[in-house]
């Protein structure tokens, strides 16, 4: 082989390793397994895969996203790792991890700004919330008379691309990859109705 065909392959090399990176996503911070845990901020409603035994998540926080739909509540002892799709969040008491589809562009921040928004060093108290928001948030599921920090620990921040501000008197929630659903707050913040 002469050397300006190997240039050449090295070339088309490069490119195609640069390229391969590309798709497997950004690299995100990975906590050790033996380090002090993260806590969750939110409840994360997941979709469970029979066959794989795995979770799936979104950063638009599908509120019921069908068959196999589990809540994983918020203050679960969590850890972070690589997804090449967005990020896995493990669950520290079975080691299982939740596939975390997340799209930069339309969130207007970087996955680990993101997980630093979802998750904490310690976990979140609730004492100081209301009733109403303790059913809502045990539950997963939101209540008129809520409060919108309520909302937030129960369903997760809405997706930004279709809640930009969190003083909006409405935020948009994703039920599951294909509806939608309107949560309403009156001017004191609290919920009106869910539509």
């Amino acid at each position: 082989m002469g050397k300006p065909r190997l240039i050449v392959l090295s070339f088309v090399m490069t490119a195609f390793l640069f390229a391969l990176q590309g798709c497997m996503g950004p690299v995100h911070r990975v906590t050790d397994s033996d380090s002090k845990p993260l806590y969750l901020k939110n409840n994360i409603h997941v979709q469970e895969h029979q066959k794989k035994d795995e979770y799936r998540a979104s950063y638009a926080n599908w509120t019921n996203p069908g068959k196999g739909h589990i809540i994983i509540p918020v203050n679960t002892p969590v850890g972070i790792d690589n997804f090449s799709r967005g990020f896995a969040i493990i669950i520290k008491s079975t080691g299982k991890p939740i596939w975390f589809e997340y799209d930069e562009g339309r969130t207007k921040m970087t996955a680990d700004q993101y997980i630093d928004l979802i998750t904490s060093s310690g976990p979140v108290p609730l004492g100081g919330l209301s009733e109403i928001d303790r059913k809502g948030i045990s539950e997963g599921k939101v209540y008129p008379g809520m409060s919108r920090e309520g909302v937030r620990i129960a369903f997760g921040y809405p997706a930004p691309h279709k809640t930009p501000s969190l003083t909006s008197n409405t935020w948009i929630y994703w039920t599951n990859r294909f509806r939608t659903i309107a949560v309403d707050f009156d001017n004191h913040g609290k919920v009106v109705s869910v539509k």
